[in-house]
């Protein structure tokens, strides 16, 4: 199935008790999604079963991101994320993600499963989005995609030493961080 790569510009929205569902294999290949992410994606369930999750990403997520979500669910570890997708026509949404793997009987990872929800738009407008451009223009600042993707994940790094917390913690203290008057 090829994506589509048009940008409409337009931002959809899904209530705030909504909660956006997918599962996948653990090639990132959609097993499973629920109502709600069919209709704020704009696809039908057979356009998007089999298919990989990165149907729906948007171009101006961060690459580093994803490398670092991917990374922690194969250490068999949840991850929160705020990520940007983008739906069939070309419009994107905000997601607050959690995101964990699934086991089966013995233990072992057979996929991952993610439940999204409405994320806090201060927090998207004042400390997400102005990093994930950043971390996109650095990624974009080299011709060759992997070394420009490093660039990016060393300046995320840099900046969860600077605030002296681990990524999953930054994640769940921005707001908290936001309303105490710091940064």
């Amino acid at each position: 199935m090829a994506v589509e790569t048009f940008l409409s510009g337009n931002e959809r929205y899904f209530g705030d008790d909504d909660i956006i569902v997918s599962k996948t294999d653990l090639k990132g290949r959609l097993t499973y999604a629920n109502k709600i992410f069919l209709d704020i994606s704009g696809y039908q369930e057979k356009e998007v079963l089999g298919q990989p999750h990165s149907l729906i990403r948007h171009p101006e997520m961060p690459r580093c991101i994803f490398k670092l979500l991917w990374s922690t669910l194969e250490q068999g570890k949840e991850i929160f994320a705020y990520v940007n997708n983008r739906s069939k026509n070309g419009d994107n949404y905000w997601v607050y993600a959690h995101v964990t793997p699934s086991w089966d009987k013995s233990g072992k990872i057979v996929g991952y499963h993610s439940n999204r929800r409405v994320p806090d738009r201060d927090i998207l407008d004042q400390h997400i989005i102005p990093l994930y451009k950043d971390l996109v223009a650095k990624e974009k600042s080299t011709a060759n995609r992997k070394d420009g993707m490093h660039l990016a994940e060393t300046m995320l790094n840099d900046l969860l030493v600077e605030k002296q917390v681990a990524y999953d913690e930054f994640i769940a203290t921005v707001g908290q961080r936001r309303r105490r008057g710091y940064r």
